[in-house]
């Protein structure tokens, strides 16, 4: 019988365990305006000793701890106060600073700062449909079945199953299913409450007194040969002169093929910039929007507790609340100082792009800025989450700033952002009758002097959603 070996083994690992005070560091640091106000009024109900300061900074901090009876550790608490105190002071010496600055702004930063804090919930698209149901004079059955189907359109606006289906799942009469349908279908926007794209696309002819019509004609029957673009095809089909064919498809296109886009919260969300960018006597300024950060202090009631002594579990339990409210004000505080600096890298690398917007954007990494700033890149990465920036072009996400690019042949950066404008533009000035293929494109970006190869070319142009050159011919 053959020896059995055991063999033991030891594997070492090193583990970076992230504290509960670490982890709400980074969250406060990837959290949008909006959402950090929410995390800030979740800790406020749970950590009392935290308070909004809605009042000016008093010339001198009234907070003086009298702990020389109390052990060391009371010591060190007593320093750790102090430096809240110091703290407290500067975080709201900034805020006013800030808001010191936004009051004498000129008229256009009023009609800025007013747009900023008109902020509303988006109305979804079933409420927007259950409001007009409200107002419609219908009985209570197809009002009943209204109801139903508005519960199956999707975020596209259509229904995501058929009315006889729905009869036979539901075990409901045909008859208030249809009469609801075509109720929903006279509701706004127009186009809703269709199965498919045909009857989505023929419902806005029909409201616009296009049927019948040409157009019409090619929608209900001949809507694959439209989207291929064949319209010599049409032209012979319908018998009509291509000129007729071409000028039906212009105005098919006017039309909206999901009418409940407009109501998706990614589409018709508001955004809150963190970072305000404008140029004032021939510089730039930038000031954080700190009008949605909420301005915390550590509450009077409990630092007279901790003055006045107390039971030991008190004295325990105000330590341990004041210590973490410390936490937040610093995190918060960090924050804002993180935003800024990197803001103020982004204006600096980006000066052009402020003067002559997307085409003079230049190549910039997250590395380059966090050795400037001296933090770690994924520092920077988390700042940026979700964070924007207002510019005199327009608001743009502080991700859009950082991008790889090309070196011309004249030896100038380029962003691969400005390559993929000047491939846009390239295809909106094709001649009439020829679409350049992805070859003629690098062809033709070549003699910009921009070095880029056909599957990247095809890859911007997947990316920015425009056609093979078959599908967009123009007639």
């Amino acid at each position: 019988m053959p020896d059995v070996g055991f063999q033991q083994s030891q594997n070492l690992s090193l583990q970076t365990t992230i504290t509960p005070q670490m982890q709400q560091s980074l969250q406060i640091l990837q959290a949008p305006t909006l959402e950090l106000s929410q995390l800030v009024a979740q800790e406020m109900l749970e950590n009392p000793v935290l308070e909004e300061d809605q009042e000016e900074p008093p010339a001198e901090d009234p907070l003086e701890v009298d702990d020389s009876n109390e052990i060391d550790e009371e010591s060190e608490f007593e320093k750790e106060f102090a430096e809240l105190a110091d703290l407290e002071d500067d975080w709201r010496e900034h805020l006013i600073q800030t808001r010191r600055t936004a009051t004498g702004a000129s008229d256009d930063e009023e009609k800025q700062a007013y747009l900023l804090e008109s902020i509303t919930a988006p109305e979804t698209l079933q409420e927007h449909l259950m409001r007009q149901l409200g107002l419609s004079d219908a009985s209570e059955e197809v009002r009943k079945a209204t109801e139903l189907l508005i519960g199956m359109v999707d975020d596209r606006g259509f229904l995501t199953a058929r009315v006889e289906d729905i009869s036979m799942v539901e075990r409901l009469p045909i008859e208030p299913l249809e009469e609801a349908k075509e109720l929903l279908q006279s509701f706004d926007p127009v186009g809703v409450g269709a199965e498919d794209l045909r009857e989505c696309l023929l419902l806005q002819l029909e409201r616009l007194g296009k049927v019948p019509s040409l157009e019409s004609r090619i929608v209900s029957q001949h809507l694959d040969d439209l989207a291929k673009k064949r319209y010599p095809i049409l032209s012979k089909k319908l018998s009509v002169t291509l000129e007729q064919i071409v000028k039906a498809a212009d105005f098919i296109a006017t039309l909206n093929p999901w009418p409940g886009n407009v109501f998706r919260p990614d589409y018709n969300s508001t955004v809150q910039p963190d970072v305000l960018v404008t140029r004032d006597e021939g510089e730039w300024v930038i000031r954080l929007n700190n009008e949605h950060v909420p301005q915390l202090r550590i509450s009077n009631v409990y630092k007279d507790i901790m003055a006045d002594g107390g039971s030991g579990d008190t004295r325990r339990y105000v330590r341990e609340k004041i210590r973490n409210g410390k936490f937040l004000i610093r995190s918060i505080y960090q924050r804002q100082e993180t935003i800024e600096k990197i803001a103020r890298e982004i204006v600096r690398h980006q000066e052009a792009f402020l003067f002559e917007g997307p085409s003079a954007l230049r190549p910039l990494n997250m590395a380059t800025v966090a050795d400037t700033i001296g933090v770690h890149e994924t520092t920077v990465s988390r700042a940026v989450n979700g964070k924007y920036m207002l510019t005199p072009q327009g608001v743009f996400e502080l991700k859009y700033f950082f991008t790889t690019g090309y070196e011309t042949e004249d030896g100038e950066s380029l962003s691969n952002t400005s390559v993929k404008n000047a491939l846009l533009e390239l295809v909106k000035n094709e001649p009439v009758g020829k679409a350049y293929s992805d070859s003629d494109l690098v062809e033709k970006l070549h003699e910009q002097g921009i070095p880029i190869a056909r599957r990247t070319v095809a890859k911007y142009r997947k990316e920015l959603h425009i056609l093979p050159s078959n599908l967009r011919r123009k007639y």
